[in-house]
């Protein structure tokens, strides 16, 4: 069944936890949370504190994507602050493969990421380090932008691969996901779907993510 990662960039701060909570009961799988540090994106969001601040409101796997440059300096923090799986750029890492290894050596799921330019033969190498992959559908750092059918092709490419050398790591998609192109992401091979402004901006968030999973 494909799980559902609401992106927390979609909620309201004011009530943080309030919202992580009720998209746990609607029924979310993980929860998503984007690091964004105004220089491998321009944007900046938050940081740990934020992570530690709903840590202990929440038994949802915390899904933490750091668009960040060299993530490496700050896996032990992110550790700390309740993370259960670290997913990185290959873009943004000057080592990736000692990166993945560091996360996992702290007893942590391990992603990469790709942004929408990035083709997949850029992290084939990386493959059997990763409990997940990452395709951005979108360019990362702003939410709201419209999804790039582009992604389709790069799922369709890890799923290949997955099988072929067989690996178990999970696809996630994020970017503009809606009813329509969940559909075609879960057709080309997603196991997650992340979803922000579909889930937390909708008056009845239950039947957002049931929609979505179907």
């Amino acid at each position: 069944m494909t799980k559902i990662s609401p992106s927390i960039l979609a909620a309201d701060f004011s009530k943080l936890g309030e919202d992580v909570a009720s998209v746990e009961n609607a029924g979310a799988d993980m929860l998503h949370i984007d690091i964004m540090d105004g220089m491998f994106v321009p944007n900046i969001s938050f940081g740990m504190p934020i992570i530690s601040s709903i840590r202990p409101k929440s038994k949802m796997f915390f899904d933490v994507h750091l668009m960040i440059c060299e993530p490496i300096r700050y896996i032990s923090e992110f550790k700390k602050s309740g993370a259960d799986l670290i997913t990185v750029h290959v873009e943004a890492c000057e080592d990736p493969e000692k990166t993945l290894k560091a996360i996992r050596e702290l007893g942590l799921k391990s992603g990469i990421s790709i942004k929408p330019g990035t083709p997949v033969s850029d992290i084939r190498e990386l493959l059997p380090l990763c409990d997940l992959v990452l395709v951005m559908s979108v360019e990362p750092g702003f939410g709201g932008q419209k999804f790039m059918p582009i992604a389709l092709d790069k799922i369709k490419e890890l799923d290949t691969l997955r099988k072929e050398l067989s690996l178990s790591y999970e696809i996630e998609v994020d970017g503009g996901i809606n009813e329509e192109t969940a559909k075609l992401c879960v057709d080309a091979g997603v196991d997650i779907l992340v979803a922000g402004s579909s889930v937390f901006r909708s008056d009845d968030r239950k039947a957002a993510i049931d929609i979505l999973r179907k």
